[in-house]
């Protein structure tokens, strides 16, 4: 009787074993976090899916799949320390952390974009004296460097004639950024629609954004999976590619962008600044998801500039570390292969819907 008793218990304790050995948690970093430490973030198709839980939504009944997000303060550089721990398996990153982390050994895989042509506003206090890029020679001006506003800066700089050196760049965060130059610490400082709140109650002014000006310049961020995760669960990987493609087409319709940006708005910053970033462009513009030939020419360029800069040494080959499979059969599944444009290298629309031929290779 002991036996058969001591014998159950042990095939209990096995199968419960077994079960827990099954479980998986898929963890997805964000290089940013809301105000007031608010879970969520803003300006593409991932931080909505975030807002509406479709993640959880879409593994809901794998009762063996959880799902955790983490959120960094430090934004790219503190993810990146995270993967480099193995602590998470999908992340966004902007190109040039995305890039220093694969210079170093970060094993990933390029999934899609998640946003392009993101601009770059250029605020500065209410009562100063600075009219336009070009005045910022000789100030101190404040940059959160490590992340992808700061080559994207350099590129404004260098389209409008000037250098590193012409500026004083102080090394802050948005959160150290906004009190410095509301105090005078700072002249200036270049950052995204953070601003434009600021702007809209007199605190601050915009004298220079990047829209409407050279098509190459702005900010470009992607997806990536982890090497490992892909390779031991594609299934799972394709199951979150579609289920943000699903969330970027949704997104991209002009009749959903309030829907969109009360998602948005979760992370703190106020629908109006929102509002104002994308006057004058479309999210189906912004969100676009594929990886084109702008995209990739965005990338290769940064790769360029960062070892220009010193931030990385040795090189990064673009082209392979693209893997846009799961891109596409999200596309084929969704029936959404001619629902955005193809760009070029230049920023000029393609054949509208095609995607590079090195995709379908």
């Amino acid at each position: 009787m002991k036996l058969r008793i001591f014998a159950a218990l042990a095939a209990l304790i096995t199968a419960l074993s077994s079960a827990s050995a099954e479980e998986l948690t898929i963890r997805f970093g964000h290089p940013g976090i809301g105000l007031d430490n608010k879970q969520y973030s803003y300006g593409d198709a991932t931080s909505y899916a975030r807002a509406r839980e479709l993640i959880e939504k879409e593994f809901a009944s794998d009762k063996d799949i959880k799902v955790e997000w983490t959120f960094f303060r430090g934004a790219g550089p503190a993810l990146n320390e995270s993967v480099a721990a193995k602590q998470l398996d999908f992340f966004l990153l902007g190109d040039l952390p995305a890039i220093v982390g694969r210079s170093r050994g970060l094993e990933h895989r390029f999934l899609f974009a998640t946003s392009r042509h993101e601009p770059i506003y250029l605020a500065v206090p209410a009562n100063s004296d600075i009219k336009s890029i070009d005045d910022v020679k000789g100030k101190k001006v404040a940059l959160f460097k490590g992340t992808n506003l700061q080559l994207a800066t350099d590129h404004v700089l260098s389209t409008h004639g000037l250098t590193e050196k012409d500026v004083r760049f102080i090394n802050l965060d948005t959160n150290a950024a906004v009190p410095a130059l509301t105090s005078g610490n700072v002249d200036a400082v270049f950052g995204g629609p953070e601003y434009l709140a600021l702007a809209k109650k007199g605190i601050v002014k915009i004298v220079y954004t990047t829209k409407g000006d050279d098509r190459t310049l702005g900010r470009n961020t992607s997806y990536l999976v982890t090497t490992a995760f892909e390779q031991a669960h594609p299934d799972i990987t394709q199951r979150v590619v579609t289920t943000f493609v699903k969330a970027a087409a949704f997104a991209s319709d002009p009749a959903n962008k309030d829907e969109v940006f009360d998602g948005w708005a979760l992370s703190g910053f106020p629908k109006d600044a929102f509002e104002a970033d994308i006057e004058g462009d479309t999210l189906a513009n912004r969100l676009n998801p594929l990886i084109d030939d702008f995209v990739v020419a965005r990338y290769k360029d940064q790769v360029t500039r960062a070892k220009t800069y010193g931030l990385i040494k040795g090189d990064v080959d673009v082209d392979a570390w693209l893997e846009p499979k799961y891109l596409q059969q999200a596309l084929k599944e969704l029936k959404l292969e001619n629902y955005w444009s193809s760009y070029t290298a230049n920023g000029e629309i393609a054949k509208p819907g095609d995607l590079d031929k090195k995709q379908t290779n």
